[in-house]
């Protein structure tokens, strides 16, 4: 059997053949480079969860879709094939972007910008744009908002993550209960297939291979150009925030909220669980003053947990003198403690870049690369009382070491034939644990250790409780935790799709879903 380096000396050869191409309006200079060097490989070995560790044998930084199409061809004459994985701002949390022992191709960076102008289309009858798969969210926003005062309609809570990589997963945020999430927001893809075969996929064409790829966590293909659309950007924002002391009442105000249609509704909704008072000013944003921080005790909130509502109401500078008064309607039909509302106003882009803010002055304190436990779950809105009884009021304690959201979605916003896994009930709840561990803090409810024996814990709560939640950004041990994250119907979508577009299992591996040593596709022609 020919040795890995023997493949990988291979490939550089088939490297060096490449030529760029023209896609769509993107056209993209030729400079492919393949480096084996260890400056190159190390930083592919990690991602932000700092957890694992997966070093590959070489990065491929590509200059255009036929590079990534023939890599992937000649990774496929391997004995067994190469892993092959697409990384964009390497923000996975459990090395689901590494490919161990294969090749990882950098999506982001170079310092090109690879959009297209925004196009006003009567086939769509939307405004789009263009952009290659590697784009951060960031520089997508500040393309749009140049060329035309446009922007994306559906958002992460953090921009400096790659197009592709959101789209491989969801992409949610405040607003996926009106929009839905990133996914229900992209038109059209290109997309390079585990066969090397470079297909554009939309609704209309080819689209099994769309809706696969759509929350298809990496293993059906690189996406190489998303068509996303837009809508006029706002210019400013009125941004909200009120208490709660009783769950029923904050989760039944939350639902009542995604359930308003027009413009009478407020643009963004989440939500936030504090156990401790110091996460109510947490890292996620600047909302409040550091010279004037909020105090729980102040509130009067009566109890160990408070539960926070977190809304906003875009707006022009034309209807500013009529923002107070659709804010207060709004906000007079809620339940929240009458002394617990804070307000602030800012500029669109400030709010949508909110996080990245505070990374910033994480990084200056050297607790930004750090572990990240997180732990993200949908669970069914009928359960959701029941998960706050088990975990916020009883396995977290009164510790969390990073901030718990909470907030509901629609399904209807949602395409069932995507990928993404979703429990069956009509309003579903993201909760998500954003947890860091600091090494060497003395106080062990903040080692990566007990952190992650909690997500177990919770992880073992919702099992015994008949809670049927669903990992988003999953991470599951082996082919039976992943069935039953798929259940017997998706799964067998799953499998049928892999089996015609990534036959060797080449693509994804860091999921550790399927690999070709042990593909159950090639299985035979390949043993290990």
């Amino acid at each position: 059997m020919p040795s890995a380096t023997h493949n990988l000396v291979l490939l550089l050869l088939f490297i060096h053949r490449l030529i760029s191409i023209s896609t769509v309006g993107l056209s993209l200079p030729p400079s492919p480079a393949l480096t084996l060097l260890p400056s190159q490989t190390l930083p592919a070995a990690v991602d932000f969860g700092a957890t694992t560790h997966s070093l590959p044998l070489a990065v491929l930084r590509p200059s255009s879709p036929s590079d990534i199409a023939s890599l992937i061809r000649s990774a496929r004459l391997s004995s067994p094939p190469l892993p092959i994985s697409a990384r964009g701002h390497g923000h996975s949390i459990n090395g689901q972007a590494g490919a161990r022992g294969g090749i990882v191709v950098a999506m982001s960076g170079g310092g090109r910008r690879r959009m297209s102008p925004p196009v006003n289309s009567m086939e769509f009858g939307k405004t789009y744009v263009d952009v290659w798969g590697g784009e951060l969210w960031i520089d997508v926003l500040n393309w749009t908002l140049a060329n035309g005062g446009l922007a994306p309609r559906s958002w992460t809570d953090y921009l400096y993550l790659s197009v592709g990589g959101t789209l491989s997963n969801a992409g949610i945020s405040g607003q996926a209960f009106h929009y839905g999430p990133q996914i229900s927001n992209v038109f059209e893809l290109d997309v390079v297939t585990g066969k090397g075969e470079l297909v554009t996929c939309s609704q209309d064409e080819n689209s099994e291979l769309f809706h696969a790829v759509l929350g298809g966590l990496g293993q059906f293909g690189i996406i190489t150009r998303a068509r996303i659309a837009l809508e006029p950007a706002p210019e400013r924002v009125r941004w909200i925030r009120v208490l709660y002391s009783n769950f029923t009442s904050f989760t039944r105000d939350q639902e009542q909220l995604i359930s308003l249609h027009g413009q009478q509704r407020f643009d963004y909704i989440e939500g936030f669980v504090i156990v401790d008072e110091g996460l109510i000013n947490n890292w996620r944003s600047s909302f409040f003053s550091p010279s004037n921080p909020v105090k729980i005790s102040s509130i009067g909130g009566g109890g160990r947990v408070l539960y926070c509502l977190e809304l906003t109401k875009n707006y022009h500078h034309a209807s500013a003198d009529s923002i107070d008064e659709e804010v207060e309607a709004l906000l007079r039909e809620l339940d929240f403690i009458p002394a617990s509302v804070f307000t602030t106003d800012l500029p669109y882009v400030d709010f949508l870049d909110r996080v990245h803010k505070s990374e910033l002055k994480l990084r200056a304190k050297g607790l930004w690369e750090v572990p990240h436990p997180w732990l993200n779950l949908f669970v069914p809105a009928s359960r959701i009382e029941d998960f706050d009884r088990g975990v916020f009021r009883g396995i977290l304690g009164n510790n969390t070491s990073g901030p718990i959201l909470i907030y509901p979605m629609n399904q209807r916003r949602w395409d069932e034939r995507s990928s993404v896994v979703l429990p069956g009930e009509d309003i579903f709840y993201l909760v998500a644990f954003l947890r860091s561990a600091v090494p060497g803090s003395s106080d062990r409810t903040k080692s990566l250790e007990y952190l992650s024996n909690q997500n177990r814990q919770i992880l073992k709560f919702c099992e015994s409780a008949g809670i049927e939640a669903k990992q988003y950004l999953p991470s599951h041990r082996g082919r039976v935790e992943w069935e039953r994250h798929f259940g017997p119907d998706k799964w067998e979508t799953f499998q049928r799709r892999k089996a015609e577009f990534d036959p060797s299992c080449i693509l994804g591996t860091g999921q550790g879903i399927f690999h070709p040593t042990s593909c159950p596709f090639t299985s035979s022609l390949f043993p290990s």
